[in-house]
């Protein structure tokens, strides 16, 4: 691997950075001119004991990692999703860009072995989903929030313990799953296939139980999806949205105005269950744990979908715990309640201020 000679002082590989990244115990590492290599931990953005990178010295260590079709890429679309491995590691899902001209990157780490879902703080009645044989489970959140790997967790259960046939098609490829009980087969955007929608419009002729979209990008991805899932298939899918009910009115919103009364239809029938989730600091803020929102598609909240009043969406998840149902705010203050974060996260990471305040009043912790 080619190393990259800093101001004449220091010589530096990215195995190298790769590999203090996953002993720093980082989900990120960023590579930028202008300044060191730097590493997220807990959240915040710590700069590695390094010199500041120089333009090319970012392009020494990026371009040894791409091959010719990747490199022509780069050099066309001036941006480039991809994945590098290292055995015995880790697997790094990586995206390059420029930025005033010069090559700059960053890298999340995806551990080989898919974690355990008992593991990462989802709530148990999330795994049940796994029994479901048809519709549509969403993962929402903000970049960074866990949503590919609660989806992993959740193929994971499916793999293991039913003997179903899987398609995934990711952008990149994040977590490697193996045969089990299940067949699963993992299409790459780019190199498995040119698109989301070019492997949507071609996934039922292989006979899903189960389809896995890394995103619902567009509207002709979230088109294909929500026909899926109503024509008797299990779709899982994330989206950039936060709050379940902001992800209703996002999905039904992106499509036109004569569209919109038939997709409202479509996505009653088909919606299983919507999770929103963050990560958080916990107390001391050496780490973060997981928080969660849940909304189960009920008939009364299918209706609602159905009659377009997103609004009342959110009191019906409110009241919703006996079917598991938990707001955001109603999670955050569980995790204070029982000494995982403080009172001001949950003020921070809340949806509703007011509403926090009222349920922290009332535990009276």
């Amino acid at each position: 691997m080619q190393d990259v000679r800093l101001k004449g002082r220091q010589k530096i590989e990215i195995m190298e950075l790769f590999e203090k990244t996953v002993q720093m115990n980082a989900t990120d590492l960023h590579l930028v001119a202008g300044c060191p290599p730097a590493v997220r931990i807990a959240g915040d953005i710590t700069m590695m004991e390094y010199p500041a990178l120089r333009p090319r010295d970012v392009e020494g260590l990026l371009l040894p990692l791409l091959n010719e079709k990747q490199r022509k890429q780069l050099e066309d679309n001036l941006e480039l999703d991809f994945t590098y491995a290292i055995e015995s590691l880790a697997r790094f899902r990586g995206n390059i860009m420029f930025q005033r001209g010069t090559y700059s990157a960053a890298f999340r780490v995806v551990p080989f072995i898919v974690p355990e879902y008992d593991s990462l703080g989802l709530i148990p009645e999330i795994k049940d989903l796994c029994n479901l044989s048809k519709g549509l489970i969403l993962v929402t959140g903000s970049a960074g929030s866990g949503k590919s790997t609660t989806l992993a967790a959740l193929i994971n259960i499916m793999n293991k313990t039913q003997k179903l046939n899987i398609i995934t098609i990711e952008d990149p490829i994040e977590f490697l799953h193996r045969h089990n009980k299940s067949m699963v087969r993992q299409r790459e955007v780019g190199l498995d296939t040119h698109s989301f929608a070019n492997a949507l419009r071609n996934v039922l002729r292989h006979d899903p139980d189960v389809i896995m979209i890394g995103e619902m990008r567009d509207q002709e991805s979230i088109s294909i999806a929500i026909t899926a899932a109503e024509t008797g298939h299990l779709v899982l899918s994330t989206m950039h949205t936060q709050t379940a009910p902001l992800t209703v009115s996002r999905i039904v919103d992106i499509f036109t105005t004569e569209k919109r009364e038939q997709v409202r239809q479509q996505l009653a029938n088909s919606i299983q269950a919507i999770i929103f989730q963050q990560l958080v600091p916990a107390i001391g803020n050496k780490s973060r744990v997981l928080a969660v929102e849940y909304m189960v598609a009920t008939p009364a909240i299918r209706n609602i979908i159905r009659e377009g009043k997103y609004h009342q969406l959110y009191g019906m998840i409110q009241t919703g715990q006996a079917y598991g149902m938990q707001t955001m705010d109603q999670a955050l203050t569980k995790l204070h309640n029982s000494g995982k974060i403080s009172r001001e996260t949950v003020l921070e990471y809340c949806v509703d201020k007011r509403e926090a305040e009222r349920l922290i009043l009332r535990s009276g912790v």
